[in-house]
């Protein structure tokens, strides 16, 4: 999986109804750690901290059981992409 078809995932689940703003917010901020194009991080550490990032959001108690699953699902992807 590409990291552009995770950012599309992780705007998907941002754009959904009753998604918490800070939930919001903190998966546009893995988003933006994925897409950034900073050559000083490698790719494995921009992964690293956007599931750092996202595993914070997951554990959310507003969160709905729907979303953290979405969640968790973007997690599994990426720590398949560290390998």
């Amino acid at each position: 999986m590409e990291r552009k078809q995770i950012i599309n995932m992780l705007e998907n689940v941002m754009n959904e109804r009753g998604v918490p703003r800070n939930v919001r917010e903190s998966l546009d901020n893995a988003a933006k750690t994925l897409d950034s194009r900073s050559r000083k991080e490698s790719s494995k550490e921009k992964i690293s901290q956007a599931i750092s990032i996202l595993d914070e959001s997951a554990g959310d108690p507003n969160l709905a059981t729907y979303t953290r699953t979405q969640i968790w699902g973007i997690v599994s992807l990426l720590e398949g992409m560290k390998k």
